[in-house]
């Protein structure tokens, strides 16, 4: 599966520019398609690499502080809290495997914003699941799960969104926070009912009604702060930051740990991982760039506001779908996308907060896909990119029916 859209997307970018090159009418704004095409073949080459050395520095910090909480014991404690509910969506994985705490600290970290902390102990997470692996090259039902969570991660605290709406002069910043949470619960409620029907598992239990009792004292938490100033909101994330690497460093001077040692060992292994996963990043990381650099995606909005006038549909959204069209193949382009869009329309028009509302409650999947199958060598996905898209459009429809109604 994984080959097959690879390669298409490739081949697809090419048939488009060989289009535009043989018949220029077809792009009336951008005569240089072939040349853009290029350039971002080995632009996109070389941002992988950059991204993959970027990506160095916090494997190497997050897999250490890892490291130090794991041999002072405090992954199991942590594991134990989330170990009746994981086990029961991943009955393959036994009670008191490793992957099960760090998986909890890397959905903790997804759930507060914690990108750089999330990516590391999600690739740990990978890496113990896939000793449970029969297969080592095709991706195992708790993997796949493990994956959709994380693509389809709820966020309870969109700082960033919420800053960059702040720069641009929105009346009330925090106003999409409710659209925001809403839209990613419903992206992570597809995602997981996907695949527990593809894995035909029995999800309905005490243990999912305590985790949503837990999620609903979580968004209490969270709208207290969110009725904060922008200052103190901005504060959550670095101090939840600050407070995670003391405790972890406490934990293990307090068990008798040589935490330095600990540290250095657990860097090495995230060294190792970040060279691992380059060959995957250059491969999809180029195959999206020649479809933005194509301009596949104007072919995709100037077709959906063709049929929405047609069918006499609204289309005042439409000016926020390129970030919806964007986010699942990169994050840095869907969030120019949504600042151009705030910047275009007003950041308190519907079409602002729309896509402000899918930047934080999509993730670039893709992504996400290139460097979790990569660390551990997986090449056969399944259902996975299917099940991930799926989620994601239910996420952005979800943005647009909530904002809608809410503003």
């Amino acid at each position: 599966m994984l080959s097959r859209v690879w390669a298409s997307l490739i081949l697809i970018s090419a048939t488009i520019v060989m289009a535009g090159t043989l018949f220029p009418g077809l792009f009336p704004a951008d005569t240089n398609i072939l040349q853009n095409w290029v350039e971002a073949l080995f632009e996109m080459s070389d941002l992988s690499i950059d991204i993959a050395l970027g990506l160095v520095g916090a494997l190497c910090f997050w897999m250490g502080i890892f490291q130090i909480a794991q041999a002072s014991g405090l992954i199991n404690v942590l594991g134990r809290m989330l170990e009746p509910l994981l086990i029961k969506l991943m009955p393959s994985v036994p009670k008191g495997h490793p992957s099960i705490g760090a998986m909890t600290m890397n959905i903790a970290a997804n759930v507060f914003g914690l990108d750089n902390a999330a990516t590391p102990m999600g690739l740990k997470a990978m890496e113990d699941l896939q000793t449970l692996n029969p297969d080592k090259k095709q991706i195992s039902d708790a993997q796949l799960l493990f994956v959709v969570l994380n693509t389809t991660s709820v966020t309870l605290l969109p700082v960033t969104i919420i800053m960059y709406r702040i720069e641009m002069g929105a009346a009330q910043a925090s106003d999409v926070l409710l659209p925001i949470i809403l839209a990613t619960s419903c992206s992570s409620i597809a995602g997981v009912a996907i695949v527990a029907w593809k894995q035909k598992l029995k999800i309905w239990s005490w243990h999912i009604l305590i985790g949503l009792f837990a999620y609903v004292a979580l968004l209490t938490t969270l709208f207290y702060f969110s009725s904060q100033s922008p200052d103190m909101l901005g504060k959550v994330g670095p101090m939840i930051l600050l407070l995670t690497v003391s405790g972890i460093l406490l934990h293990g001077l307090k068990h008798k740990v040589d935490v330095y040692e600990e540290f250095i060992t657990g860097a090495k292994e995230g060294f190792g991982l970040a060279v691992k996963i380059m060959p995957y990043l250059v491969a999809m990381l180029v195959a999206v760039g020649l479809v933005r650099a194509s301009g596949a995606l104007d072919f995709l909005l100037n077709g959906l506001s063709w049929c929405l006038a047609k069918l006499h549909i609204g289309d005042d959204f439409v000016g926020a779908l390129p970030t919806a069209f964007m986010k699942p193949f990169s994050g840095s382009g869907a969030r120019a996308l949504m600042l151009e869009t705030m910047q275009h329309y007003g950041v308190d028009s519907i079409q602002g907060r729309i896509a402000a509302v899918m930047q934080g409650s999509t993730e670039t999947t893709f992504y996400v896909l290139s460097v979790y199958l990569g660390a551990v060598g997986l090449q056969r996905s399944r259902y996975l990119i299917s099940a991930c898209l799926t989620a994601d459009v239910v996420g952005c429809t979800a943005a647009i029916i909530f904002t809608k109604m809410l503003f």
